[in-house]
């Protein structure tokens, strides 16, 4: 009785915990960046008013006059030295290496660049899932298999960085799941159970 008692305890446990910590996060992250803000606006302009919720429109405003300028030069200038610099640190080079390689799936200029085709490649034996980031790589040319090389990004069990393999398409299978099932279950190592999945060509 206690072993099936407890047993529903952690099946309620399971449904409930990751839908209240994604509201505790979001609501976390609303929070500190409505305090930060507010705090630098007072700071600029201490004599003008304020009023909750304004912390995150200049929070918006702000990342859209970032999207306008990073494609300035000194701007990818000075970006590229500062992720030489970040990749020279120890520990720091680490995470800042997995947040970058998880914000290169946001979709930007209107395209869903590495979020848009899941295969599975074949190394002897095993199966890898990976994500194609370029259909044809001109580059390597000279070195290409009859039926061409394919970018494919391989990310590592919970976003710990990631490898980006350029492999014949012949030794590619597409899947048949979506790019967010897929990516839950690599970053999961394999936890989060996946429905039929059915290989295509």
């Amino acid at each position: 009785m206690l072993k099936k008692l407890w047993n529903l305890v952690m099946k309620g446990l399971a449904a409930v915990l990751p839908i209240g910590l994604t509201i505790y996060l979001v609501i976390w992250l609303a929070r500190n960046t409505e305090a930060v803000l507010r705090d630098l606006i007072t700071f600029v302009l201490p004599g003008a008013p304020y009023w909750p919720g304004l912390g995150l429109i200049v929070g918006l405003l702000l990342l859209l006059g970032a999207g306008l300028i990073v494609n300035a030069y000194v701007v990818r200038w000075f970006l590229a030295q500062w992720d030489q610099f970040l990749e020279r640190i120890p520990l720091v080079k680490t995470v800042y290496s997995a947040l970058r390689d998880l914000v290169k799936f946001l979709p930007s200029e209107g395209k869903r660049r590495d979020l848009r085709r899941v295969v599975v490649a074949s190394f002897g034996e095993a199966r890898a899932i990976g994500f194609v980031t370029r259909e044809s790589a001109p580059e390597l040319e000279p070195h290409a298999a009859a039926d061409g090389i394919v970018g494919v990004y391989f990310p590592m069990s919970y976003q710990i960085g990631g490898y980006t393999l350029y492999l014949p398409r012949a030794r590619l299978t597409p899947l048949d799941i979506g790019v967010e099932e897929a990516m839950r279950l690599v970053l999961t190592g394999g936890m989060s159970a996946s429905g039929g999945t059915r290989p295509g060509i």
